[in-house]
């Protein structure tokens, strides 16, 4: 029995746990049906039957996450997993905050000292043909 996983989707967690349940069972059947010499019928059912117990387990996964993330959302510390996978540089990078933050010398020197505006704009210099 193929399993879809448009299907699989719409159902609650303890249907799809009892699901997996019978996959589970049927592809022991299956297996000793193979060391048993078993017909060629059911030996090619293993592979559907893997690939279903892969989707409704992927299903499941997808789920938990999910819900995960509707509890975690707007808090401050998030678990690994659900945090953003991005390269190790950007995850590390200090935010814009931290960047643009002044030592206590240094905003003293700025307030003291701030740029100075001139009345006059400097042309451009003309390239040379």
């Amino acid at each position: 029995m193929k399993v879809k996983a448009h299907e699989i989707r719409t159902k609650p967690k303890t249907e799809l746990l009892k699901q997996l349940e019978d996959l589970k069972t049927e592809l022991a059947q299956l297996r000793v049906a193979k060391q048993t010499g078993g017909a060629a019928s059911k030996l090619c059912k293993i592979k559907i039957v893997r690939r279903s117990i892969a989707r409704v387990l992927t299903v499941l996964n997808m789920k938990e996450k999910n819900n995960l993330r509707k509890l975690y959302k707007g808090k401050k510390n998030i678990p690994l997993d659900l945090r953003p996978r991005t390269t190790k540089k950007r995850r590390n990078a200090l935010t814009y905050v931290q960047k643009n933050l002044k030592t206590v010398k240094a905003a003293k020197m700025a307030r003291r000292y701030p740029r100075r505006k001139f009345a006059i704009m400097m042309e451009p210099k003309e390239a040379k043909a």
